[in-house]
């Protein structure tokens, strides 16, 4: 762990850890509930309180994590990522997909590294912003009827999927959408769906959309470029865990052609309400199929730094980079999308304020070709 701090060493790390736990005495975020139920000692309980966290989202592994930087700027810098992953479709088999662990992980580093680094911090000032909705597309072809081949609290939705990916060697499951762009072609997630937050780019990386039981009824669609604010990519910063991924053509056609893409908009009010989807993994859920959470959103009130809301909701590791919509339907504007929930039994799902920063690299990410 020492390689994940530039100020600390590992020992002042661990004081200042055991310290701020003692001075804040608040709940650690959790990421959820595994498919396996591990027995844990009292003891093991308490190693683990800190890394053990959040709810919502993504596995067992992780790659090495690159150095923080130490500034966290309220600019709307961008950072990016080529991908090269031409036998990205081909290696997600459904095998494969029914395998892939949540990225829980990679979320509860992010989360535990964001907690104490910046305890006691107000949220980042953003510049202001006004408000700015951008219309969703429909798509132009004849769209297929889906096999439902098992009971589902949602009908699937053409526009949101899972989110297959590699990172350190593992493979790991989100949820996603396909928001409007220029591009046709880009995909929302959350930051740590797409880069470790701070740390090395996924590979593999493919949009599924209307995934269920295993199926792909509108193809798997490989990325050709990952974005993500670089208050993430470089810090991790909790406050900014949203990403973007340009995926290819798919048989000659662009995704918002074939699956339709959801309007988007930045710098709303606080307090809205707004219904949520995902795919949870963990217990009582299985993946296999689309979940949702509806409710108007409140601040979080255990880690005000974050500057993030929460909805009622109980969705589970896998969920992470579903999509926030305002209103009480998947046909409003995206506004936010799953990034964390505290405890195994948490009945909250927070999300992150899309902002000036966000907005920006929403616009990199919808304007590359």
């Amino acid at each position: 762990m020492k390689h994940l701090f530039t100020n600390l060493s590992y020992v002042r790390y661990l004081q200042f850890r055991q310290s701020a736990v003692a001075i804040t005495g608040r709940l650690t975020p959790s990421i959820g509930r595994n498919n396996v139920t591990k027995t844990k000692t009292l003891a093991t309980s308490l190693l683990s309180l800190s890394a053990a966290a959040i709810l919502a989202l993504v596995g067992t592994t992780s790659a090495n994590a690159a150095p923080a930087q130490n500034a966290d700027s309220s600019g709307a810098a961008v950072s990016s990522h080529v991908v090269s992953d031409t036998g990205a479709a081909d290696y997600w088999t459904p095998e494969r997909m029914k395998n892939a662990k949540s990225g829980e992980i990679l979320a509860a580093k992010a989360l535990d590294r964001g907690k104490f680094l910046n305890l006691g911090k107000a949220p980042v000032t953003e510049a202001p912003g006004a408000i700015s909705s951008i219309a969703g597309q429909q798509a132009t072809t004849e769209s297929k009827t889906i096999d439902r081949k098992v009971n589902q609290s949602e009908t699937p939705v053409k526009h949101i999927g899972k989110v297959f990916f590699t990172l350190g060697g593992s493979n790991y499951v989100c949820s996603g959408n396909s928001v409007t762009s220029t591009n046709k072609s880009t995909v929302s997630t959350a930051g740590h769906c797409l880069n470790e937050g701070p740390g090395a780019y996924a590979t593999n990386f493919v949009f599924v959309p209307a995934y269920l039981n295993g199926a792909a009824p509108y193809g798997k669609w490989t990325a050709k470029a990952l974005y993500a604010p670089t208050q993430w990519a470089s810090n991790g910063n909790m406050q900014y865990d949203t990403a973007f991924a340009v995926v290819n053509t798919l048989n000659g056609q662009k995704l918002a052609d074939v699956v339709g893409a959801s309007g988007v908009q930045f710098n709303a009010a606080r307090g809205l309400s707004y219904k949520a989807f995902g795919y949870p993994a963990g217990s009582p859920f299985n993946g296999e199929s689309l979940k949702s959470c509806s409710g108007k959103a409140t601040n979080d009130p255990y880690n005000p730094q974050f500057n993030s809301q929460g909805i009622p909701c109980n969705m589970t590791g896998g969920s992470s980079g579903g999509p926030w919509f305002i209103g009480t339907s998947s046909s409003g504007y995206q506004n936010s999308v799953n990034s964390y929930g505290y405890g195994s039994n948490s009945t909250s799902m927070y999300g992150p304020y899309w902002g000036t920063v966000i907005q920006s690299t929403y616009n990199t990410a919808a304007a590359a070709s």
